[in-house]
Order: C-alpha cells, then sequence, then structure tokens
C-alpha cells in the first residue's frame, strides 16, 4: 500500500509544460545575446561590459533554475529555495572575502 501511495504522489509531480520550456529557452536565448552584442559592437567600456556579462550571467542562472530544473516544483520549494539563497550567499562571501584579501594583501615598499 506505501509503494502505491509512492507512485501516486510521482505521477501528480509536474515537470514543466511546454510553454514554460519555450519561455526558459527564449529567456536563455536573449540573456545570451545581449553580452555577446555588447561586447562584439564594443557599446561600453570594460566595467560597463563586465557588468553587462555578469548580471545576464546571473539572469540566466536564475532563468535556468526555474524553467529548467523546475526548482519551485517541488513539494516544499520556499525550503529549496531559501537553501539555494543560503549556499549562494556563503560562496560570494568567499569569493568576495578572497578577492579582498588578495587585493589588501599587497606589501608596501
Amino acid at each position: 500500500m506505501a509503494e502505491h501511495n509512492s507512485h501516486d504522489s510521482h505521477a501528480h509531480e509536474q515537470h514543466g509544460s511546454m510553454k514554460s520550456y519555450v519561455i526558459g529557452f527564449i529567456l536563455s536565448i536573449v540573456l545570451t545575446i545581449i553580452p555577446l552584442v555588447v561586447v562584439l559592437n564594443d557599446m561600453m567600456g570594460r566595467t560597463g561590459t563586465m557588468v553587462v556579462i555578469l548580471v545576464t550571467a546571473a539572469l540566466q542562472f536564475v532563468v535556468q533554475l526555474f524553467f529548467f530544473m523546475h526548482i519551485r516544483e517541488t513539494g516544499k520549494p520556499r525550503w529549496n529555495v531559501m537553501a539555494l539563497i543560503f549556499g549562494l550567499l556563503i560562496m560570494l562571501t568567499i569569493v568576495l572575502g578572497s578577492i579582498w584579501i588578495m587585493l589588501n594583501n599587497a606589501v608596501a615598499h
């Protein structure tokens, strides 16, 4: 009986519709083309180009999570998103802290 209930819960899981996949695909394409156009046409300075690349990369990550990895569609989506945000916060702290240490570690002569 427990196996039957387990099977039913898997049968009712939604793994995205065709509309969801198409929207995610179009957003992914747009988020790939934007930095490509900026870089190829030399539209901004070095800092502006880097900001565009980093912002579109972050948005691409979010699109991938929500449209293709189905982060919202599990039994407890809030906990999945909170765990993901916490992991990203720790990773960001480590990366930015490492960069800060490396930049301020120069010995003055």
